[in-house]
């Protein structure tokens, strides 16, 4: 989660100065997009591992299933709701940075 939050952070700096207040919003929203779903995707499997009886892979599958279909709908919604302003390839790359955050864990550990 650490390295998502980093990755959509950066986004939404590197957005701000390159295109304005405008783009790092849109960042920023693309980032929340997946980034809050994610969030509590990791908190509901985190209480399955306090949880007296161990959640099965069914409810695993079914949380990444909502996980994912949250997402959607959270683009849906933005693109409903804010898609006269928003500044889409910002919006994308924020998105993308937060889906693709732990290559950047994953590069880090390869560090010596």
């Amino acid at each position: 989660m650490a390295a998502q939050a980093c990755t959509g952070m950066l986004v939404v700096v590197l957005a701000w100065m390159i295109a304005g207040t405008n783009a790092a919003v849109s960042a920023l929203l693309g980032a929340a997009a997946y980034f809050v779903p994610n969030a509590l995707f990791a908190l509901r499997l985190l209480a399955g591992h306090w949880a007296p009886a161990r959640a099965g892979a069914l409810v695993f599958f079914w949380a990444e299933a909502f996980k994912l279909l949250a997402a959607a709908g959270v683009v849906v919604l933005v693109a409903w709701r804010w898609g006269g302003w928003l500044d889409w390839l910002a919006f994308l790359l924020g998105l993308l940075g937060v889906m693709k955050g732990y290559v950047v864990l994953l590069a880090l550990r390869r560090l010596p």
